[in-house]
């Protein structure tokens, strides 16, 4: 049986929150799952929702509901108004709803953010934005307003940087929940939220979606201290102004979403709910790691070569993988795929085009690294041979990593992994070609990796150290990352090794600088693996070592 008040209100819900999944549906209407569930269940039946199946790798296989265009009609009916004035007043429409497709990871995070908050006081109502700063706002029966704000995967710093100006110099809700991806740009944008009007409590992604009203895992922008959900809502302003988004010139009823094809007859808006989660696992890392091999990115994935091929299969029938003819079987994103992350993240789908894009700038010409139009992309196929030593070093050490009950919970491209400082009043940075993140419980180690195939003269050598003596004589190493990363230097050959071990000694002693640097060179991090006892410091450099802590 289903109640009519608990139908009435999902209808409401839904046209508010479209793409809910029932767990958080029940949490935010206040009402049991068991009657949700059927509610639900007989909605569906009668045709007023539907549903896509969505799951990340921090949500499982959910289906997520929406209402059809004879919900639409029953609630335009109920509230007395018509279908035009309720898909203006409601993210229901046609672009609404391929929008909030797009950004399915986000609804999911949102949603759960929302249920939580639900915990507090009801009913809450939630607000969707298209072009806002923010990505949603959720206010409260009290009258306090929460600003909802996403960083993605692939939301570089500057964008993110505008993205968080503009949120300032606009409406302000009462607080703001940022969700980072990591702990290391939780860091970062922390310092560029330092005197935000309101205050912002940020928190990584995982850890925000998994927590419940109590759990401390939400850091102030001004304070170095965890709370939870609830004491963050105590510390924020009363009420709060939202921003208000004109109301679209033109509004569409939604087509059904079962009409949609298999393969490239997928529309691009469904592909986030079409998508499995190691698919979008294996699309994240090549996007990160261009150019990489099957084998390689199977180490990355911590699978099989014959899983990671399973998983391929399907990503190229959907035309959002490319292997070029002359590419020895590497693996890169289409526009098509660069597009999707893109929209994912709020980030620009041109300039992700411009700077990644594997599309060839003359078709008719056969592949080469000048005849590929992405211009980072390109560099990066320029120095395949450096490229390539690089994916294997990393996915050799997550391989031997999970042999030592180790994970690596965090690898960054060279886009991510530089770091930007002040020194003697002159903008500074390192650029390592990867940054990456080990973790065994409640121990953490950072590092570096610089792979030298040029420093082997003196003077190289030399200038491959100064960004590191220059970073490690500040305290920005322990500011952005808690700890001072070590410094991985995989050079061509013992030789080298040794002269760079020699050479970096006395560069910190005539500086006074301390760098944690390893040395080690390319046939003994093959043979022994990266974890392997292959490195020696200028502390020590006849003594070779593991890069672990014991």
């Amino acid at each position: 049986m289903r109640p009519a008040g608990c139908e009435a209100q999902i209808l409401r819900a839904l046209a508010e929150m479209p793409f809910i999944d029932r767990t958080s549906l029940a949490a935010v209407a206040g009402w049991s799952r068991g009657a949700v569930h059927g509610a639900v269940a007989g909605m569906d039946k009668d045709g007023l929702c539907d549903a896509v199946t969505h799951a990340t790798g921090l949500f499982p296989a959910a289906e997520r509901f929406h209402l059809t265009a004879a919900g639409l009609g029953r609630l335009a009916g109920d509230e007395d108004i018509s279908l035009e004035e309720l898909l203006r007043s409601r993210p229901v429409s046609d672009r609404w709803r391929n929008i909030l497709l797009e950004r399915l990871d986000t609804v999911a995070s949102v949603y759960r953010l929302a249920a939580v908050l639900s915990g507090v006081a009801r009913p809450i109502r939630l607000r969707w934005y298209r072009a806002s700063p923010l990505d949603a706002a959720v206010s409260l029966p009290d009258g306090r307003t929460v600003g909802v704000v996403r960083r993605g995967h692939t939301a570089d710093r500057s964008p993110f940087a505008k993205r968080m100006w503009k949120l300032r110099h606009g409406p302000l809700p009462g607080a703001v929940l940022a969700l980072m991806p990591d702990a290391v740009r939780l860091r970062h944008s922390r310092r560029m939220l330092d005197g935000f009007p309101v205050p912002v409590f940020l928190a990584v992604e995982s850890d925000a979606v998994h927590s419940e009203l109590g759990d401390p895992v939400w850091s102030p922008q001004s304070v170095n201290a965890a709370v939870s959900l609830d004491q963050a809502l105590d510390l924020m302003d009363p009420g709060g102004e939202l921003p208000v988004e004109a109301e679209p010139q033109r509004t569409t009823v939604p087509d059904d979403l079962s009409a949609a094809g298999p393969g490239w007859g997928v529309p691009d808006c469904l592909l986030p709910a079409v998508l499995r989660p190691a698919e979008k696992k294996a699309i994240d890392l090549i996007g990160d790691w261009p150019w990489v091999s099957v084998k390689d990115l199977a180490g990355l994935m911590g699978v099989s070569p014959q899983r990671v091929s399973q998983v391929v299969a399907p990503l190229e029938a959907l035309n959002l993988l490319v292997r070029p003819e002359g590419a020895n079987g590497r693996l890169a994103l289409t526009d098509r795929a660069l597009a999707m992350l893109a929209r994912r993240d709020r980030t620009s789908v041109s300039m992700a085009k411009t700077r990644w894009s594997a599309a060839p700038l003359f078709p008719s010409e056969p592949f080469h690294w000048t005849n590929v139009s992405g211009r980072q992309t390109r560099q990066l196929l320029r120095n395949l041979e450096h490229t390539a030593a690089v994916h294997s070093f990393l996915a050799a050490m997550t391989a031997q990593a999970a042999h030592l009950d180790w994970e690596v919970a965090q690898l960054d491209p060279p886009r991510r992994a530089s770091r930007y400082f002040r020194h003697r009043e002159g903008m500074r940075a390192v650029s390592p070609d990867a940054f990456g993140v080990l973790k065994k419980g409640d121990t953490t180690w950072p590092f570096f990796l610089e792979w030298e195939r040029r420093a082997v003269r003196p003077s190289t050598m030399s200038a491959r150290l100064a960004p590191y003596l220059r970073y490690y004589s500040s305290h920005r190493p322990t500011d952005d990352h808690g700890t001072r990363p070590a410094v991985l230097i995989v050079l061509d050959d013992d030789i080298a090794r040794t002269h760079f071990l020699r050479l970096a000694r006395e560069e910190m002693q005539a500086t006074g600088v301390t760098i944690p640097l390893w040395v080690s060179h390319r046939n003994a991090v093959e043979e022994l693996g990266p974890l392997g006892n292959s490195w020696r410091t200028p502390a020590d450099p006849e003594s070779l070592q593991g890069l672990l802590p014991r």
